[in-house]
């Protein structure tokens, strides 16, 4: 108790005072007998005093301004985000106190500094090494952030942040300006033959420093769509295989059956049971080959011979017998393309919109003249695209109808890339999807 109190500024100021008034009741009583006057002798008392209490009130003091001073330069250093100065313990308890817990403040700062750099180092890293093209821009529609393969993929590698997102889009291709401009998640593809580029796009709207900012995800699909095309014409090989056998073997059955009915000597039990037995290697011969002939129609897809073709006389009969409602004006100028597989694309878009369970009244489509070109989109109000349809919808043999055979949307790619045009695929805000088709 003694030594804290020797330590504290109240127990040193207070040892001061108490020397301060023996020292000045002695030299009281030492003047009041040179001066014989008792009010004379505290006066010259005091005097005497002054300096030496002056003295003391600054060497007592001196801690607390210096301590003070070391504290104001730390907050002004804290306020910098410099939070490397520390302060030496003073010897005054109370200002030790109010050191270490500036201390303890500058060390907690620190630690909590350290720690977001490594979790905003580990979050660049990912951002930059993820081959997902990421953009992020400000309400302002300028670019705040922009990594790694969104650079390669839309600037040669160069930097996008601070660009404004107009300037950037002008330079782009157009089917990437038209996945951004539907609003919604959308699959599209970049490049012609062998060199083209399936990309999916989702846009992401969220609050940063209390001000809204859109997320831009690019992400290429081409390597996964060749993997799961490979992993799908295996399944189709397995399927294949199992439908050959499922026919073969009874057709084999059947053929060893009739040759030993042929051996025998009596016609009248001869000719119902062959009559049957070919009438049930016609039926499965039959079955085998309407199974065939829908894949062989998807491989065997001839090369389109495009011709002038007329919007009107050439949409007005389909809109007619499918029950499609054509929106806006129609080009007056003609396009090439093959009229044959133009339809085939229509037919199987239409039937796609119905099977989603959009009402006919609601199955629209619009034909839009560009300066490169045509565009035809067919759209609908039925349940949309789910993540994995919309990423999956162009594999071969995918459908997420029971009774679907996946060849319809594949079918409609094949016909539109051969006239080197694209297709598009994206929901539709309020409900429904789009799919949009561009021809040169």
């Amino acid at each position: 108790m003694i030594a804290r109190l020797r330590g504290s500024l109240a127990g040193r100021l207070s040892v001061a005072l108490a020397l301060m008034a023996v020292l000045a009741a002695a030299l009281s009583t030492a003047a009041s007998r040179w001066f014989d006057s008792g009010l004379l002798g505290l006066a010259a008392a005091l005097a005497a005093c002054l300096p030496a209490v002056l003295w003391l009130a600054v060497r007592a003091a001196r801690p607390w301004r210096q301590t003070l001073g070391a504290v104001s330069g730390g907050i002004e250093s804290l306020r910098d985000r410099d939070f490397s100065v520390s302060i030496a313990a003073p010897v005054p308890l109370e200002l030790r106190e109010l050191v270490e817990a500036y201390n303890g403040l500058g060390a907690l700062l620190r630690r909590e500094r350290f720690d977001l750099y490594q979790r905003e180092l580990l979050l660049d890293t990912v951002l930059q090494t993820t081959p997902v093209a990421l953009v992020l821009s400000s309400d302002a529609g300028r670019i705040v952030f922009g990594n790694l393969a969104a650079r390669q993929l839309l600037r040669a590698g160069r930097r996008l942040e601070g660009l404004e997102v107009r300037a950037l889009l002008a330079g782009q291709p157009s089917e990437l300006c038209m996945a951004i401009a539907a609003g919604s998640d959308t699959l599209f593809t970049l490049g012609a033959g062998p060199e083209s580029e399936v990309y999916r796009f989702s846009r992401r709207e969220f609050l940063l420093n209390a001000r809204p900012h859109q997320l831009w995800l690019l992400e290429r699909l081409t390597r996964e769509l060749a993997a799961q095309e490979i992993a799908v014409w295996k399944k189709v090989i397995r399927v294949i295989a199992h439908e050959l056998n499922n026919s073969v073997a009874p057709i084999s059955s059947l053929v060893h059956s009739g040759k030993l009915l042929a051996q025998q000597s009596d016609p009248a039990r001869q000719g119902p049971q062959l009559e049957r037995i070919f009438a049930t290697i016609g039926e499965r011969t039959s079955h085998l080959a309407a199974f065939i002939d829908g894949y062989a129609r998807f491989a065997k897809l001839p090369r389109p011979r495009p011709a002038p073709l007329s919007w009107e006389p050439f949409l007005m009969p389909l809109a007619a017998s499918l029950g499609f409602r054509i929106e806006g004006p129609l080009p007056l100028h003609e396009t090439n393309a093959d009229a044959g597989q133009l339809e085939q694309v229509i037919i199987n878009l239409v039937k796609n919109a119905r099977e989603s369970g959009s009402p006919s009244e609601q199955i629209t489509l619009a034909v839009h003249g560009q300066a490169d070109g045509v565009r035809i989109e067919v759209a609908d109000r039925g349940t949309g695209l789910t993540e994995q349809a919309l990423r999956d919808a162009l594999l071969p043999f995918f459908s997420t109808k029971s009774s679907g055979s996946g060849l319809g949307l594949t079918l409609c790619r094949e016909i539109i890339e051969a006239h080197g045009g694209r297709l598009m695929i994206a929901n539709r805000p309020g409900g429904g999807a789009v799919v949009s088709v561009h021809l040169p």
